[in-house]
């Protein structure tokens, strides 16, 4: 990379995973981070072909050696010394790092590489901090490393829900002082706008990774159970496999279960307003370790109920008897029943949907969610001037 020349303003470096993520869920951030007059340089692993996209929006993009399911410990060294040399190079005043690799490796890197101030955004705790898995030697060194990677004055830890916080700093990981709960990513309000419910047989719709645990497997038995009992509808999956998460749904799985006529499966979309529209119920079914799951406030946004699990981050968004039916994780006959109810009830839905739309707009918007990460940044630069180079 070319030395830079002398900045006035602060550098900010944010480092995610992958390429895509930051597209789907951190680009609205880095334009105002712009908008504001920061200097904003994105790094990342390259997986689905993102990077000219980002690039073209004007961001420069520093490409890193990361796999996320990746647990080789030579492999996942070798991500740590990527990053040490990226932050040596670039001498960022600010890292902002989402999601865990980035937030574990990055934190350490950052004291390797002059110990710029650190925000930790944490979009869901993982698979260690199951209660099943917290005990076992991934659950403790997990631990450890949170509590490393969160330790310092001149770090701040966000949070998308209560209960993550609190994990956190039950842990140990970080006080509650230097914790900021921001619930989400943010939903631009204006793309995702109600529109009436569709004519015809009704669309049960999920979105999101094709992965077990975000209740894939729940979706498909429930909508198998509404068929034999007769209740009319069409049960839609759209997105695709993960082959990085080891809980991912094969292909084959998919395409038996498409030609069974028990779902349709739509593949990876980008035109979400258009496919929310296309629905009358949008299902989450999780027991993924959720932050704030970004589909279910596109769906609140875009006026359509919900039905998804009692669990933190998707309960944080699906009010029950307001906006959403929450049901119990892994149990498929519940959710079975939650929908009939619910295609039996077109009143409640619209009440749902309308109900999904103002909690949307008045806390989960990206305007908001933007002035309040901008304002951790105004916290952290107040107390230490940005680098000079």
């Amino acid at each position: 990379m070319p030395a830079h020349p002398e900045r006035r303003t602060p550098h900010v470096l944010i480092a995610v995973n992958v390429d895509w993520y930051f597209w789907s869920h951190r680009i609205p951030l880095a334009r105002a981070l712009r908008a504001a007059g920061y200097d904003v340089t994105v790094v990342a692993g390259e997986e689905r072909g993102f990077r000219p996209r980002i690039e073209a929006a004007g961001f420069r993009f520093v490409p890193l050696r990361l796999r996320r399911g990746s647990t080789n410990p030579l492999r996942e060294l070798g991500t740590l010394v990527d990053l040490v040399r990226i932050y040596r190079r670039e001498r960022p005043d600010v890292v902002h790092h989402v999601s865990i690799k980035p937030i574990l490796y990055g934190s350490i890197a950052a004291r390797f590489a002059g110990g710029p101030a650190i925000i930790n955004a944490v979009t869901g705790l993982g698979h260690a901090f199951l209660p099943e898995v917290r005990r076992s030697l991934l659950g403790r060194l997990t631990a450890r490393l949170y509590r490393l990677a969160c330790a310092g004055p001149r770090t701040l830890v966000l949070c998308q829900n209560p209960e993550d916080r609190a994990a956190l700093i039950a842990l140990g990981a970080v006080p509650p002082d230097r914790t900021v709960l921001i619930r989400g990513s943010g939903v631009d309000m204006a793309a995702f706008s109600p529109s009436p419910e569709p004519s015809g047989v009704p669309v049960l719709l999920l979105c999101g990774r094709m992965l077990w645990d975000k209740g894939v497997g729940e979706f498909v038995d429930a909508a198998r159970i509404l068929k034999e009992a007769g209740v009319a509808h069409r049960a839609v999956v759209v997105g695709i496999p993960d082959e990085e998460n080891p809980n991912s749904v094969p292909v084959a799985s998919l395409e038996a279960w498409q030609r069974a006529g028990v779902i349709e499966w739509w593949g990876l979309r980008e035109d979400m307003p258009t496919v929310f529209a296309r629905s009358t119920i949008v299902v989450l079914p999780s027991y993924y370790p959720e932050g704030v799951p970004k589909v279910l406030i596109e769906a609140a946004a875009a006026g359509r109920p919900i039905v998804t699990t009692d669990l933190p981050g998707c309960r944080e968004i699906g009010r029950p008897g307001i906006n959403a039916d929450l049901v119990r994780p892994r149990d498929s006959i519940h959710l079975a029943a939650a929908l009939q109810a619910l295609l039996a009830d077109p009143t409640r839905r619209a009440a749902y949907g309308a109900a999904g739309r103002r909690i949307a707009e008045s806390e989960f918007s990206d305007t908001q969610v933007i002035a309040e990460t901008l304002a951790v940044y105004t916290r952290l630069l107040s107390s230490s001037p940005p680098n000079r180079q």
